[in-house]
Parts: C-alpha cells; structure tokens; sequence
C-alpha cells in the first residue's frame, strides 16, 4: 500500500514538474494548452518539414482525385439516372463522358491506382497533420480577413481530406454506416477538398518555395539526428519559441513516414495487380481462399448474401428480351439452353471494382449483347436496361452505352474459363463489358431492355 501510494506520489509530483516548466516556458499573455505556440516544442516543426510533407501530398492527392473523377465517370452517370448517385451535381459534371471499353484494363487501372495510391498516402497525410498542429489551434483564431480566408482553407482542406480518406477506407471494407449514399457523400467531398486545397497551394506556394530556397533539400537531409537545429523562431508559426531537444531527424520523419507508406503498399497493391502478389494483398477487401476449379476468382457477394434461390436460377429460368417502346412487340424469353444453342464468344477480361481489387484476365464465353439487340428487334441500340434477379440493393440493375453494346467482347456470359458460371459468379448469366465497372457487370440477369 505504501509503495502504491509512494509511485503515486511521484506521478503526480512529475505532472506538476511539467506543468511549472511549461508554465515558465509560455510567453507572457500566452493562452495554455494547445493554443500557445510554446506547447509545441518539437525542434523539428516548421516550414521546410511541412513544404516536404505538402509537395507530397501535392502530387498525390492530385492523381487521387482526378482518378476518383474519372471512377465517377466511369458509371456512366448521364446516360440513366440508375447510373448516377450523385443527382442534383450540376455544373461538377462537366467532365463527364462517355466512358470507353477499351483498353480493356482502364478501369481496373484508374482504379487500383486511386485506393492503393489512396491508401499509400495516409502516413504521408498524418505526418503533414502532425507537423501542422500548431496552426489548427492558433489563438485567437481570425486576425484579419487574409487570416481568416487561410482559416476557411484550412478548414476545407483538413475536414476534407480526413472525410474523403474515412469514407474511402471505409467503402474498400464494404462497411456502408453513411448518413446516404456512400457514391453522393464521397463525389461532394471531394469537391469540398478540391475548393480549399486549390486556395491553400495558392497561399502557400510562395512560403514552400522560399523554405526550400533557404535550407534545400539534398543538405537538410544529410543532417542527422545530433546535429538537427529548429528553424529560426521568426521564419513561422509552426516553429516553437521553446524548442525541445531533438529525438528525430527531419530526414528521419520523413523517412518513418515512407516506410509507413512502403508497407501498405505492399500488403495493399497486389489485390490489383494480381499474380503472386496477390498473396502479400493482407488489406484486400475479399478472402485469399476462393477453393478450386475454373470459377476461382474473387467476388464480391455471394448468392446467398443477395438472397438468390437456388429455384430461381433452375430449369424454369428464362432471359427476358424487350424494347423500351410504349407499345413494342411481346418480349421474348429464352431458355438457358436456348441461349447456349445462339453463337458464341470468348472475350478475356478482367473484373474490377470500386473498393480497388480486381482479377486477372477470365475466359468468359456467351452471346454478344449486340446480336441479343438484334433479336430483340434494334440493330442500332443507344442503351439497354440490365435487371438481375437480385431483390434491392443499389446495383441490382445498371443502363449501359451504345458503345459498351456493340463492343464486340461484351458479352451475356454463360460459361467462365471453360465451365459453367457457379452460382456466386451471376449463374445462369451475368453481363460482362470490357473496362466496364464490377458491379455493373450483374449477375443473375433476368432481362435486358434494349432501347433505340
């Protein structure tokens, strides 16, 4: 009991020793805690770390979000409202067009590169928040209106970020727990981050440049932990007053926060690249134990999760196909078999999908969805209506291009690498289009609705 009150006795004795030295050290007039400039007393805070960390960031986040645009359009949001989650985006769609199917990797390229880069970015992101903390909790917060614009920016560009980042990771672990659409939340968010990122580099360019001018790079990196000197206190606010003695080199900040970034890249990127860096893929959203056979690739969901019957997919089930006409003909409807029995195609293309994995190149064979228009009465189709046999869910139907119908590898897929489709890769048959989003390739199709 005794030695239990003895080590608290000098918990609480230290605490006060710290609280007195930060006392002493807090300028007179200085508000305590976080909000004076005193409380931060790395010596390696200031100007030329956060430039580093921000030309980073700069870069990156530049591919990341043009790569989320382009993912965006990639949905074809314009050709159909059940394309598009984000109504209501107005002029932000001005980009938008119609996304091609070829090369056949584009979007499993665009994609991969937007999580992975996504994901690699974040040790990056952190440290640049780290070595900003000061400016998050200057006092008093507005001091003129240049201040308080740099405020604002910094606002959009820190909530932005942390929101665009949180949803992200979020969505590539299929954990949806968003007050609406996951599609709409992420699209508008990264508006708002653009807007105060956009203002931020205009403020602070000039700041980057000269700190880089000052101390380069080459020679502040060559200076090792013994010999590292804050900046001088008047160059920035981020530079402490009191500065602490250095436990960390600015070169090895810089390089703890590489070697963060160096291992999610490795346990992230080969659930993109596929192969036998599939295996180190420990952050990939799907399972590495798919079993056996000609169907062993990665899905998405399963039958069961959808809750598709196993008698909805048996004998008694029939594609239904229909013109988009008030008083078209009577759709027609045939068999599995009946399709088999129709010309064939193999097409190999790869699936991928937004959360960023993707398979390499599948066999896939069926009927082309151009000779499907054909039959069902349009030889120049501008769009068609896929609706799955799946019950709900946001994708349970997808409106594809004239330019994904007529590719001659789009296909209504019965048979995969030489086998039936299995029930959870769309059995009876599943649409696949080259360079076209997954989950937009559907499974377990029960019309196509073809329009002129």
């Amino acid at each position: 009991m005794k030695d239990d009150e003895r080590r608290a006795g000098i918990r609480r004795s230290s605490a006060r020793r710290t609280r007195d030295r930060l006392g002493r050290l807090r300028r007179p007039g200085e508000p305590p805690g976080p909000f004076g400039r005193s409380f931060w007393r790395s010596p390696i805070r200031g100007p030329w770390l956060t430039s580093i960390l921000g030309l980073i960031l700069l870069a990156g986040v530049s591919v990341v979000f043009v790569t989320g645009l382009l993912s965006y359009a990639a949905y074809n949001p314009d050709l159909n409202r059940i394309n598009d989650q984000t109504h209501g985006k107005g002029l932000l769609g001005f980009y938008l067009f119609s996304w091609p199917t070829h090369p056949v990797w584009l979007y499993r390229l665009n994609q991969g590169v937007h999580v992975t880069l996504g994901l690699v970015l974040i040790p990056i992101l952190l440290a640049k928040l780290w070595s900003v903390l000061p400016k998050l909790f200057e006092w008093p917060p507005l001091r003129s209106p240049a201040h308080a614009l740099e405020r604002l920016s910094l606002l959009l560009l820190v909530g932005g970020v942390v929101f665009e980042f949180v949803t992200g990771i979020l969505n590539i672990q299929q954990y949806y727990k968003f007050p609406g659409s996951f599609y709409t939340l992420h699209y508008y968010g990264a508006w708002v981050f653009a807007v105060g990122f956009v203002v931020h580099v205009g403020l602070k360019s000039r700041i980057v440049i000269r700190s880089l001018r000052a101390r380069g790079l080459v020679r502040e990196l060559r200076i090792d932990t013994a010999h590292t000197e804050p900046e001088p206190p008047g160059s920035s606010d981020l530079v402490s007053p009191a500065p602490a003695g250095p436990t960390i080199s600015r070169r090895g900040a810089l390089a703890f926060a590489g070697a963060g970034s160096l291992l999610l890249l490795a346990v992230t990127a080969g659930q993109s690249l596929g192969g036998p860096l599939r295996r180190t893929a420990l952050l990939a959203p799907h399972g590495q134990d798919l079993g056996n056979g000609p169907n062993d690739f990665q899905i998405n969901q399963t039958a069961a999760e959808v809750g598709i019957r196993a008698e909805e997919t048996g004998a008694s089930w029939r594609l239904t196909l229909g013109r988009a006409l008030p008083a078209g003909p009577a759709p027609i409807r045939l068999s599995r078999a009946e399709l088999l029995a129709l010309e064939q195609h193999t097409a190999h293309l790869p699936i991928a999908c937004v959360e960023g994995w993707s398979t390499g190149n599948q066999a896939w064979t069926g009927v082309r969805l151009r000779d499907l228009a054909r039959l069902a009465g349009i030889s120049h189709p501008a769009s068609v209506l896929v609706d799955s046999l799946e019950v709900g869910g946001t994708f349970r139907h997808a409106v594809l291009s004239a330019g994904q119908i007529m590719d001659p590898d789009s296909l209504l897929a019965l048979r995969v690498n030489g086998a039936d489709l299995s029930l959870d890769h769309g059995y009876p048959g599943r649409v696949i289009v080259p360079a076209n989003p997954g989950v937009h390739n559907t499974k377990w199709v029960a019309s196509l609705t073809f329009a002129s």
